[in-house]
């Protein structure tokens, strides 16, 4: 008898053992700014879409189901980086899977441009997500196409989906299209909507439920949820029991803040009123240089944590490496406001919903110049003196202002050949049309939920000199790294050892001259040793 019991309790503690690690998970790391790829190192293409959690049609187990589009562009792009298109040509929606929010399978594209007629009728396809209605027991696939809705249907999440219907939207919102659309399931009611703009301007934001109506999937209410500053990147997240609405700028598909509104109903009211706030956070780059795309919150063991999920569109290219730059939310007092946490690499459990800062992560924001879309100082929206992230300072030479016309520009637009050496359309420019001094730094410092931990950091920048410079540094607190001259050429400086002391440390460039010369800088890298 003790014999069995011994045997009982051991079973009993390999199953209890077993189980807290499942319940425990496992860390993975998600690296932004640069392409991903599945698990078996296929490239991932998906833009525009969002994440939903369905059962799996082989085992009956929930995953996570990942849809987007695929741009014939994306493809190029990665393959070589000096170009950046101004159009788009529709492949297919792709969807992929994981069980860990990391690891991601391809399963299939899932529509394709022959079932949109592309070749014949080539038009806007995008911005587009799925909901189950399990009064069909279908799966629907909401997309803009053309100037409507269109609703195409399938039988499982990997299934083939055809289509069902257009929906003109001229009766219910005074324009056929919407504006910038996204898939919303509220995994605690089940119900799904479809959030979106007024098609012209955007500065209107609905709400509306999709289900059943008269035997055809439709859109069973149309609620107007903000009116304001025009909007675009729409999409929703639910924490606690509150809902959000964010957005972002219209920017032409480039990077902006994102913004946000809060209700206790997903009808609202938003508060404030017809007012979205800055999440915090995002203010340094632009929301880690992206648009807005999605959310997704992950119900975890120990916390449920919120994903934002970020775009980068810029006409599919210009706005560094990367189309997708994910980013953990963390919320802060009674308000639960929301934080946004801008890491170049980090470390997910989807499983307990825990995250860290990963260990190759870049301190430095904005750190290869891509957040400002247009020549700094802007007169165009954004209007801005200074580039995201940096301090320019004057000590000789023209003063840096909007509407002056010898105000030295700050950023500097890459040529393709550059572009085949440093990443994207922009870099950092210290140049002026007569003799100059001047210096540009960023402090780098400990953020909530992102230590700056004193230790030992490698510091690295690519460099370009021009013409008589009689001082040329980059610099990391007190230490001084000289930067040679290198005849227009591009060139990486040595790693550099700083120290951070504090939790602090500011790190720029200096750079003296005649008229016309000029120091060029991208790619700025300060990570752990």
């Amino acid at each position: 008898m003790k014999k069995l019991l011994s045997i009982a309790l051991l079973l009993t503690g390999i199953v209890l053992s077993s189980c807290e690690g499942e319940a425990q998970g496992e860390f993975f790391s998600i690296k932004n700014n640069q392409f991903w790829k599945t698990a078996d190192g296929r490239s991932i293409y998906s833009q525009g879409g969002g994440i939903f959690k369905f059962p799996d049609p082989q085992t009956g187990k929930e995953k996570y189901y990942w849809y987007g589009v695929y741009y014939q562009e994306a493809a190029l792009y990665q393959q070589s980086q000096e170009m950046t298109y101004g159009h788009n040509h529709f492949s297919g929606v792709t969807c992929y899977s994981s069980t860990d929010f990391v690891n991601w399978t391809y399963e299939a594209t899932v529509l394709t441009a022959k079932e949109l007629q592309m070749k014949t009728h080539p038009t806007w396809a995008g911005r587009m997500g799925v909901a189950y209605l399990p009064e069909i027991k279908k799966y629907a696939l909401l997309i803009q196409h053309g100037q409507n809705v269109l609703i195409c249907l399938g039988d499982s999440p990997t299934g083939e989906f055809t289509q069902h219907r257009h929906i003109d939207m001229t009766d219910r919102i005074g324009t056929p299209n919407t504006g910038d659309q996204t898939v919303f399931t509220d995994e605690e009611t089940g119900k799904s909507y479809l959030i979106y703009s007024y098609g012209r301007g955007r500065n209107k934001i609905y709400v509306s439920e999709i289900g059943v109506k008269d035997g055809m999937v439709d859109l069973l209410d149309c609620v107007q949820i903000f009116q304001g500053e025009s909007r675009e990147g729409n999409c929703l997240f639910k924490y606690k029991g509150r809902y959000y609405m964010c957005a972002s700028n219209i920017y032409g598909w480039d990077c902006s803040y994102a913004y946000y509104l809060v209700a206790d109903d997903i009808y609202g009211p938003y508060t404030p009123t017809n007012d979205m706030q800055v999440m915090p956070g995002c203010e340094m780059d632009f929301a880690h240089v992206t648009q807005t795309g999605f959310f997704y919150t992950i119900k975890g063991t120990k916390q449920d944590l919120v994903l934002y999920c970020g775009d980068r569109w810029a006409e599919f290219a210009g706005n560094g490496l990367g189309y997708n730059q994910w980013l953990p939310l963390t919320f802060e007092g009674e308000e639960n406001t929301p934080r946004f946490n801008s890491v170049s690499h980090w470390e997910l459990n989807a499983t307990t919903g825990e995250w860290r800062v990963g260990a190759e992560n870049n301190y430095i924001l904005n750190p290869s110049f891509e957040a400002d879309r247009n020549a700094i100082p802007s007169n165009r929206k954004p209007v801005q003196e200074q580039l995201k992230g940096w301090t320019s300072e004057v000590i000789t030479g023209n003063k840096i202002a909007n509407f002056d016309k010898h105000s030295p520009q700050l950023n500097y637009f890459n040529t393709l050949e550059d572009r085949r050496i440093v990443v994207g359309e922009k870099s950092l420019c210290l140049h002026d049309t007569i003799p100059f001094s001047r210096r540009v730094w960023q402090v780098v410092e400990s953020r909530p939920n992102i230590p700056l931990d004193d230790g030992t950091y490698t510091l690295t920048a690519m460099v370009r000199t021009e013409g008589t410079l009689t001082t040329s540094v980059m610099y990391a607190g007190e230490q001084i790294i000289n930067i040679p001259a290198t005849n227009g050429e591009w060139q990486s400086l040595d790693s550099t050892e700083v120290e951070v002391k504090g939790g602090r440390i500011e790190v720029g460039f200096r750079a003296e001259g005649e008229a016309g010369a000029r120091l060029l800088v991208d790619d700025v890298e300060m990570k752990r040793k």
